[in-house]
């Protein structure tokens, strides 16, 4: 299936900032079953946009906007080929000795440690002890009940959270968003010595009549694992997915602070604004943009100096 992808974001500045430096990862991954066809980039004020890959090789573009702007709007659209992965199954994963002898022979060590969002806390200690977390059965099998786990334990509640909330909130409310879910199983399962991943990108909404727990109009977050005999597996707790080709890979990480959508700092005394929308349609169909933004809920304004830079991000599914 080929998709086209419309992604905008628009911040907006009361009084206007002298200055805007931000960092974008928007542009779709070209490995495994999906291939980015095309992508392009509009800054409005306009700005010299730059480009590199980061550790794990997702696309980074980057601008400075040097002058006074109320408002900062960036447009991704993206062409991308996402083919069917081969079906996961239990019969065709391996054992846990099979995982070991895999993660000994690679290097996942960075998928393997705690990170900023992914850390042992005591209500993941009880939800670990709830939900039987220890290797048992086979590694695929583990991972597909724990997927299914998290979409029936934990409601699906927009803005319940923010961008930076650790996962306590969401283990104690049992509540949160697809990149609360995608940190607990990832948290969940790095102790059991399996390499597990943070996955940004869109997810295509199919099938009317069966919706979903993803919101259209939004970025989605879910993980893969790996797992011996079919290498990283998709798995996304919040619709209980594993793999398919309804999900459009942008960029991987130890989690969402490595791979927010955008990522910047401004000079001024301003408050802000964000609103985000996206479109996911097959390719030569007609995409428009939803009626209404989605919108990020921002933080209460603090007191600020003149000289001050602040980092402003948008919460994957808020």
């Amino acid at each position: 299936m080929i998709y086209s992808v419309r992604h905008t974001t628009t911040f907006l500045y009361e009084p206007a900032v002298r200055e805007s430096v931000m960092e974008v990862r928007l542009q779709p991954r070209s490995d495994g079953e999906q291939r980015c066809l095309s992508f392009s980039l509009q800054v409005e004020p306009a700005a010299t946009v730059m480009q590199y890959q980061d550790f794990l090789e997702n696309v980074v573009h980057h601008f400075d906007i040097a002058q006074n702007h109320t408002q900062l709007k960036v447009v991704a659209h993206s062409t991308v080929d996402v083919q069917p992965p081969p079906e996961a199954s239990a019969s065709d994963s391996g054992t846990w000795a099979d995982l070991d002898a895999l993660v000994e022979a690679g290097d996942y060590w960075e998928m393997l440690l705690p990170s900023h969002f992914v850390r042992s806390c005591d209500p993941l200690n009880s939800l670990a002890g709830e939900l039987g977390c220890e290797r048992r059965a086979a590694p695929f099998t583990l991972l597909a009940e724990l997927n299914e786990a998290i979409h029936t334990k934990f409601a699906y509640v927009p803005n319940s959270t923010k961008v930076d909330s650790p996962i306590e909130e969401a283990l104690i409310a049992r509540q949160g968003v697809c990149q609360d879910f995608a940190h607990i199983f990832i948290a969940l399962v790095r102790p059991l010595k399996v390499p597990c991943r943070y996955v940004s990108g869109y997810m295509f909404h199919r099938d009317e009549a069966k919706k979903d727990r993803s919101l259209e109009g939004a970025s989605h977050a879910w993980v893969e694992a790996l797992v011996p005999g079919q290498g990283w597996v998709a798995f996304d707790p919040t619709n209980n997915l594993v793999g398919g080709d309804r999900h459009i890979r942008v960029a991987i990480g130890r989690d969402y602070a490595d791979v927010p959508p955008t990522r910047g700092v401004y000079k001024g005394e301003a408050q802000n604004g964000l609103s985000v929308s996206v479109s996911v349609t097959p390719a030569g169909s007609v995409a428009s943009e939803p009626a209404v933004p989605f919108v990020i809920r921002s933080r209460p304004p603090v007191v600020r100096t003149p000289t001050i830079r602040l980092e402003h991000e948008q919460q994957q599914q808020q």
